[in-house]
């Protein structure tokens, strides 16, 4: 069996799976209205560059930290942002499980 097939066959099956689809629904729903989309976008270009201070081991930015928990905080109160955010975890989840199968059946090369 070809490698190059099976990657192939996975991104095909995760693009069917119920979690993708539900995710992309909502995502492209949020995407049609534009103030919720701004929200959204603000949302996570805070989050990336809390997760990028973290990441260079710079010291947290409380301020930022605090200003991000309140965003969510206001987020989850429309309905449709809480459940594109849940449904963004359990994709997330599952690609995470996906990645930690290939890398442990691959571990002792590592």
């Amino acid at each position: 069996m070809n490698v190059y097939d099976t990657a192939n066959r996975l991104a095909k099956e995760i693009k069917e799976s119920a979690e993708y689809l539900a995710y992309k629904k909502r995502k492209d729903a949020i995407g049609q209205d534009p103030a919720k989309k701004k929200k959204v976008e603000d949302f996570e270009k805070l989050r990336y560059e809390v997760q990028l201070l973290a990441y260079t081991g710079e010291e947290k930015d409380e301020e930022k930290n605090k200003k991000l928990q309140e965003m969510y905080t206001t987020l989850i109160e429309n309905q449709d942002i809480k459940e594109y955010f849940d449904l963004e975890v359990k994709f997330n989840v599952m690609i995470a499980d996906v990645n930690k199968i290939i890398a442990e059946a691959i571990q002792d090369v590592l």
